[in-house]
């Protein structure tokens, strides 16, 4: 896919990941977007590049102080690791993916129950087993005609049942409801099978590096 076109992609995945999160408003900068994020053991923020250069990310990276800061760079891992030290630790890769929403209806494996509702922007879908344990949940940001499901989680002891399907045709189906007509994501490589096989095109993969406290020598 021709960047121009991954670069509308990724300005359409924050403004609805910005919403699922409760993060701030994303600000625009050469390179791409900074964004607040305030969890400050886990993401104090992130500097979003849909277009990754070496001379940006090390200008970057050599700017960067704060600890729990993540750069997400649109490229794959081996061409973004080498442009930066040992502080900044790699994460597993993500994949940028899309797809046209329409309604659905979720079919519930017996035993379990789907909830879902909405608010302040985000939808939420929960599935629980017959005893009430959380079985399996997500969520979407919705952004216009922009949703973006994030947080997908099954359960490990209910996991290949089909829940995670069930939570996202859920979540499709809701923001089809409440207007959204494009759904964009980050998934994992293990959440890139479930997205393809739900009708999810991968369109980029995505580098994540986050930078780590220095060790204090004794």
């Amino acid at each position: 896919m021709p960047q121009s076109n991954v670069t509308e992609l990724v300005r359409m995945w924050i403004s609805g990941w910005v919403v699922s999160r409760g993060a701030a408003d994303p600000v625009e900068q050469p390179w791409g977007w900074t964004i607040d994020v305030g969890a400050p053991t886990r993401e104090v923020g992130r500097h979003v590049l849909p277009e990754p250069t070496e001379a940006e990310v090390r200008k970057l990276a050599e700017a960067t102080t704060a600890p729990a800061t993540w750069l997400k760079l649109f490229a794959d891992d081996d061409t973004v690791r080498p442009w930066l030290g040992p502080r900044w630790r790699l994460d597993p890769p993500g994949f940028l993916m899309t797809a046209p929403l329409a309604p659905e209806q979720p079919e519930l494996p017996a035993g379990y129950t789907l909830t879902t509702w909405a608010r302040g922007g985000v939808l939420r879908a929960l599935v629980r087993s017959a005893d009430g344990q959380l079985a399996a949940r997500g969520q979407a940001g919705l952004a216009g005609a922009v949703a973006v499901p994030d947080q997908i989680v099954t359960a490990p002891e209910h996991r290949r049942r089909g829940l995670g399907s069930v939570v996202m045709r859920a979540l499709q189906s809701g923001a089809y409801q409440a207007g959204a007509r494009t759904g964009v994501l980050v998934g994992t490589a293990e959440g890139q099978a479930l997205y393809t096989a739900l009708g999810w095109t991968t369109q980029a993969p995505m580098a994540s590096l986050v930078l780590e406290a220095e060790t204090v020598q004794q």
